[in-house]
């Protein structure tokens, strides 16, 4: 695993030991960046469930003005926040401790540009997390966007109100599906 471009380009970035997290590989990362980059630019990027923080250092290394990472497992924020400091980004970076559904509880300060939801597989998570963030339309900027990365196995229809499906993008056993806030 590596950053892929912006100012961390070419930094390797360590895993987290063991079976816990599934982090996304270079291709399906530069496939992301080619459909979100454009909105990168000062954007405030969330990265749920984060793990090694690949996804959100990319957005910070492309120009993220902010990324909040969110992960509960003590392994992966002491990985975090290791790739933070091999990548100088940790400056833009806040690093929360927490169950990502007990964070999209909360109130949030501001609306995020992007929202990254990879959670552990075949355990329909993604399909939570996604219903809890369209319930909350506030987390979202308009024009905002929600990925989830998941297995094309755990692939079904999800109902939401506020978010609508823009595209969906596989490859081999990892499915991205990209949802957007319509602009107010």
């Amino acid at each position: 695993m590596r950053v892929i471009a912006g100012t961390a380009k070419g930094r390797r970035l360590k895993p987290v030991p063991g079976e816990t997290t599934r982090p996304i590989t270079d291709r399906v990362k530069v496939a992301l960046f080619d459909v979100i980059s454009g909105d990168m630019q000062g954007s405030v990027f969330l990265d749920l469930f984060a793990g090694t923080g690949g996804v959100g250092i990319e957005a910070l290394s492309r120009g993220a003005r902010e990324a909040v990472f969110v992960d509960i497992d003590p392994n992966a924020i002491r990985i975090l926040r290791e790739n933070l400091k091999s990548t100088q980004l940790e400056e833009k970076a806040v690093v929360v401790r927490s169950d990502s559904f007990s964070y999209l509880e909360r109130r949030e300060r501001r609306p995020f540009d992007a929202i990254y939801v990879a959670p552990p597989q075949y355990r329909s998570l993604w399909i939570r997390a996604l219903q809890s963030i369209d319930s909350r339309p506030d987390w979202l900027a308009p024009d905002g966007m929600v990925v989830v990365q998941i297995d094309p196995k755990e692939a079904q229809a999800v109902a939401v109100g506020n978010l609508s499906e823009f595209d969906r993008r596989r490859y081999g056993s990892t499915l991205l599906i990209f949802f957007e806030k319509p602009g107010e």
